[in-house]
C-alpha cells in the first residue's frame, strides 16, 4: 500500500510543477492557495503517508488502510478542483458541493489514518 500513496504523490508533483509553471507563464497568480494545496496535501501528505505504510507494512495492509486510500484520493481531486471553482464562474452550490464533499472525504481519510496508525503501529 505505501507503494500506491508514494507513486500517487509523483503523479501530484507533477501536477504541482505544471500549475506552478502555468502560473508564472500566465502571471495569474490568483491561484496560489490551490498551487500551495496541491504541493502540499497532494505531493507532500500524499509521500510521507506512503512513507509511513512503507515502515509500518502491517497497519498498511489493514480495511482502514484502504478504506483511508480511497476516500483520500477520491475526495482530494474533488477538493482541489473546487478551490479552483472560486476563481471561475460557476454556482456557488457546485462549488459548494466540490469543496465541501472532497473536504469532507479527505477530513474522514486523515481520521482512519489516525485510528489506523495508533491501532496497528507498535
Amino acid at each position: 500500500m505505501g507503494a500506491k500513496w508514494i507513486k500517487i504523490s509523483i503523479v501530484y508533483l507533477v501536477i504541482v510543477l505544471a500549475f506552478g509553471l502555468f502560473m508564472h507563464y500566465t502571471i495569474q497568480l490568483q491561484w496560489k492557495a490551490t498551487h500551495a494545496h496541491i504541493g502540499v496535501i497532494g505531493w507532500l501528505t500524499t509521500g510521507f503517508i506512503g512513507l509511513i505504510y512503507s515502515i509500518y507494512r502491517q497497519a498498511a495492509e489493514t480495511r482502514l488502510a484502504k478504506a483511508q486510500f480511497w476516500l483520500y484520493n477520491l475526495g482530494l481531486p474533488f477538493l482541489l478542483i473546487g478551490m479552483m471553482m472560486v476563481y471561475l464562474d460557476v454556482p456557488r452550490w457546485l462549488f459548494e458541493l466540490f469543496v465541501s464533499g472532497g473536504g469532507i472525504a479527505v477530513a474522514l481519510s486523515a481520521l482512519l489514518f489516525f485510528v489506523n496508525i495508533f491501532k496497528y503501529v507498535r
